[in-house]
This record gives structure tokens, sequence and C-alpha cells, in this order.
């Protein structure tokens, strides 16, 4: 007798293997897809990606140490290594090629930040090698005090060394604590101003400007205006094109970017050994936009505008006015030269009360107007 049911279960056997075969030419192929995209994606990754250059082998022309004090403030700190980072090496890529930096400490022992992130040190004390610099950030108060008596001898070696010494926040206590800002000028946050005077009474400290340098000693008052210290460490050291790359990398706006990068007519006054100047020069540089009277200004130093225009002759030979304005001109040469601002927003930016003014003033200066010197830099 014939089975009748043979024929239908050849039939499902043969849909069945038809069936596996198309899963697995199915999977196959799916797994080729995926390692040619993943193939591609890499193709790809490596084409936007590209390799560092080869690093050229050169000193840094700017080397610095930092030490942390217990307690220290990150911003001020990140500030400080990512403006060297940009700085450093072309593109992205972050080498210490034309600037170098470290954290030591006398042990390997992390240190912990007013923000709670600890930051391990790279090098003890005695591993550190020669800097430019050595920089001492601070943070929160007392804390930050409590830095060794090791530390403390090391920052005073350093210095007979002829290493210059920066102190950033009440970084600038340890500083005056190691015995090295007695009759200096000293920069301080005005929340720390009164503490300093009470804590080192033979320091000059003062809130009126983001940092000062006296004598081989800089002293900055902490928070971003570490960016205004650390551009002009780059700029000296480095160059300006530099400074502006870091400035770029930053992606820093108009605000930062008044008094940061560009040169500094009248630098000399900042530290001329007149109070009334240095800080009449440091006021005038951080309101270029709004440009302060020469009785607002004496208001502001508690003098009279007869002495301190008195002042400004005997050591420039110019009236506030004539600086003040100077400045801003020189302020509005960098911008339309380092910058795409148009000729108005320049102008306003630097004070003017219109590119009119501004363009006049401009050619007197220079001898040529703002178009023509931008065009000739391009």
């Amino acid at each position: 007798m014939i089975d009748k049911t043979a024929p239908l279960a050849v039939f499902a056997g043969v849909m069945i293997l038809t069936f596996a075969l198309t899963c697995v030419l199915n999977v196959r192929d799916t797994i080729l897809n995926v390692q040619d995209n993943r193939g591609r994606t890499m193709h790809g990754t490596t084409e936007i990606f590209s390799p560092a250059p080869p690093a050229p082998e050169i000193e840094p022309d700017l080397r610095v140490s930092i030490i942390l004090s217990p307690c220290f403030s990150m911003l001020p700190f990140a500030c400080l290594v990512d403006c060297l980072r940009f700085a450093a090496d072309v593109a992205d890529y972050s080498r210490k090629i034309y600037c170098h930096w470290q954290v030591i400490a006398p042990d390997l022992t992390p240190v912990q930040a007013s923000c709670g992130v600890d930051v391990i040190p790279e090098k003890t004390l005695q591993q550190a090698g020669s800097a430019d610099y050595l920089i001492v950030i601070g943070g929160r108060l007392p804390r930050s005090l409590e830095v060794p008596d090791e530390t403390l001898d090391f920052i005073r070696d350093e210095r007979d060394k002829g290493c210059g010494v920066i102190g950033i926040c009440t970084g600038s206590f340890v500083v005056a604590k190691a015995g090295l800002l007695r009759g200096r000028d000293c920069a301080v946050n005005d929340q720390h101003l009164n503490q300093m005077k009470m804590l080192f009474p033979d320091v000059k400290s003062t809130a009126d400007v983001n940092f000062i340098e006296d004598r081989g000693i800089i002293t900055c008052n902490g928070g971003t205006s570490a960016l205004d210290l650390v551009f002009s460490l780059i700029e000296s050291h480095c160059g300006k094109a530099r400074a502006v790359k870091a400035q770029s990398g930053l992606v820093l706006d108009k605000r930062f970017l008044q008094h940061n990068v560009p040169d500094r007519s009248y630098r000399q006054l900042l530290t001329c050994g007149d109070w009334r100047i240095e800080q009449a020069v440091a006021l005038m540089g951080r309101n270029f936009s709004k440009p302060l009277t020469i009785t607002a200004l004496a208001n502001r130093l508690n003098t009279s505008v007869r002495a301190l225009n008195r002042a400004f002759r005997n050591h420039a030979n110019e009236s506030p006015s004539e600086i003040c304005r100077n400045m801003r001109l020189a302020q509005g040469h960098w911008l339309l030269v380092n910058t795409t601002r148009t000729i108005t927003q320049v102008a306003l930016e630097c004070g003017f009360s219109d590119a009119p003014h501004f363009s006049r003033l401009f050619k007197n200066k220079y001898g040529e107007p703002p178009g023509c010197v931008r065009e000739l830099h391009r």
C-alpha cells in the first residue's frame, strides 16, 4: 500500500532545508556587512582624525612647575594648564613641545582641590628639575596655608636660583609665608584682602589688578584672572601667535579678548613704583569699552585730579587722558589685525563714540586709516 503522506514529508523537509539555508546565508551577509561597515567607519575615522606629525626636537620656550596647596582652587589650575596645552603644540595634539608643565610635591600623594577632585603630582620636589617659573596655586583658607616646611624651603631655594615665583589665588599667601613678598606689591582677591593685610602687614596688597609683577615675583588674584596671567607668560616667552592659538582653543569671547592677548602699551607703568599710576593704568586696561574719566580715576584711587595728572607727567610725560586714548587705540589696532570685527564694532569696543571718530584718531597715530591697516596684515 502506498503511503500518501511521503511526498508531503519530503516537501516539508525540502522547505525546512531551504529556510535554514536562507537563514544561514542572511546571517553570513549580515556579518559581512557589519565587518564592511566597520572597515569603512575605521577608514573614515583615520581620514578625519589624522595622526600627529613628528614633533620637532626643541627645548620648550616656557617651562613651569606647579605646586598645589591643600584645598587648591580648580578653576585657575584648569585655566593655566589648558592654556599651556593649546599653546604647546600644533592643532589639538597636546604634546609638550613649545610649553612644558608639571605638577610637583614633596611626595606623590594626591592633592585634593576645594571641589573634592584629586590631582596626583607627576614628580617630587627633588625630581622637578629647572623651570622658568614655579607656580603655587592656593584655594580655601586657612587650609591652603598648611604646606610643609619642605615646600617653603623649596620655594625659597628656587627663587635664589633665579626662578620666577608665581602665587595664584591664595597661593600668594604661601609665597608670603615663604618670606618672598616683604615690601612687594601683591594682587589679592577682594575676599582675602583684609586677611592678607592682617597676616602679612609688610606686603603691599591690592585688589585693583588681576595680576602684578614685582622684582621677579608675580601674584594673581585667582579665578579666571589666571587667563590674563598665562596669556601674558605665553606671549612673552613663546610669541603672540602661540598666545592667539591658546585663546582660540579656549573659545573665549570678546570680554576676555579685550585685555589678554594684545601687546600692552605702557606696560612699564604697571611697575613704575608710583602706586597711583600703577593702579590707574590697570583700571584703564580693564575699562576699554567704557573709559573712566580722570575724575572717576582719581576718586577710585582716593587722590586728586591734580596729583594724578602731575604723577603721570613726571613718570610718562603724558596726561592720563592721552595714555588712556593711546591704550584704546593700540587695542583697536590689535582687534583690526587679529579679528574679523567691523571697524564700527572695534570702535565701540574700544570706547570711541563712533567709527569716524575712531578712524580719525587712529590715522593720526598710525599714519593709515583702519581699513588700510587691516588689508596690509591680511
